[in-house]
């Protein structure tokens, strides 16, 4: 059966806005090609951008079978597919403008994440794969996400079913019986250990009010850790701005505990509460482009630092607790 990639009508056919988002589990690249081809093929037949940010080899198969056409952008998928993936959901945010505003119907992506080597490193590209669901909905974007099942570890290839609305296959594109809105997936997700956390902290502080003198004590303590000055600013900055809403937007007490350690620096700030719920924040701007109305200290901090994890409500049973994990990795 063959896909049926246009946009004009016909059931399970997306209409022009919105975030179709689709899933295409491959084993070979000519598996991957023969359903993402005619996606591309279609889409620049209809006036839509195209555009891959995938793996070289599966880019060049791609660019090869459109028969080198210059309208297909080819994206190196690091560029896209950002370490820290609000960077990831800003690019595509612009990739939209820019496109739209140059003609394009709609802009359809071929994307390839890399999802890194380790559990923690999976779990995050989990969270953003369902997180676009909301964050990029009217930004008229189609994404075909491709994930290779030789080589992706199982966790990412079962998520793949949860996270994407449809999936393509070689019987048509249908929807995904597993998928889970985005909104009750995020609360399944665990919120990863920390060894670090199990140690004394190099600096502890409660009941914080002074934030000059926090700020300066933080900087103490972080002054020889082996890493570039820029990482250690923006590691502040963050420690800054989650310390500042905590104060302003949770009880006291707030407190906060720093740790270093060979390859990371740490760092959780604690308030009373009144617990959290929210598994969007931080993902854009609170209030969205209307960046005078403030709301940017998280979205912020999930740019600075590798890794935010919010702790509250369920995950605090007894105590009405809110706590914000801050981890940067040493480079």
């Amino acid at each position: 059966m063959q896909v049926d990639w246009t946009t004009t009508g016909g059931a399970g056919r997306p209409a022009p806005g919105g975030f179709p988002h689709d899933a295409l589990l491959y084993d070979s690249t000519e598996q991957l090609v023969a359903l993402a081809a005619p996606f591309l093929r279609a889409g620049l037949a209809e006036g839509d951008a195209a555009v891959v940010a995938t793996r070289p080899d599966t880019a060049a198969a791609l660019r090869e079978a459109l028969d080198d056409d210059p309208r297909l952008q080819v994206v190196e998928r690091h560029a896209v597919y950002r370490p820290r993936t609000p960077e990831a959901i800003t690019t595509f945010r612009r990739l939209a403008e820019q496109c739209t505003a140059a003609g394009a119907g709609r802009v359809r992506v071929v994307g390839e994440a890399d999802y890194g080597r380790t559990e923690r490193d999976w779990l995050e590209w989990e969270r953003y794969e369902s997180v676009i669901n909301r964050a990029l909905s009217g930004w008229n974007l189609w994404g075909l996400c491709a994930f290779d099942t030789r080589q992706l570890p199982d966790p990412v290839l079962e998520s793949a079913g949860r996270t994407h609305s449809r999936l393509v296959t070689a019987d048509g594109r249908v929807p995904s019986p597993s998928y889970t809105d985005p909104a009750a997936y995020l609360r399944t997700l665990p919120i990863p250990d920390e060894p670090l956390e199990r140690t004394p902290p190099r600096l502890a502080a409660a009941d914080v009010r002074d934030f000059i003198g926090l700020r300066h004590a933080v900087a103490a303590e972080l002054a020889g850790v082996p890493a570039g000055a820029d990482l250690v600013d923006d590691f502040l900055l963050a420690v800054d701005e989650m310390a500042s809403n905590a104060v302003r937007h949770g009880l006291p007490p707030v407190s906060l505990r720093l740790w270093t350690g060979a390859d990371r620096i740490v760092c959780t700030i604690t308030d009373g509460g009144p617990g959290w719920d929210d598994p969007f924040a931080g993902y854009g701007p609170a209030h969205g482009s209307d960046l005078s109305r403030g709301g940017m200290g998280l979205w912020l901090a999930r740019q600075l630092c590798d890794h935010v994890d919010i702790a509250g409500g369920d995950h605090h049973p007894g105590g009405e607790t809110v706590s914000v994990r801050l981890t940067t990795f040493l480079r």
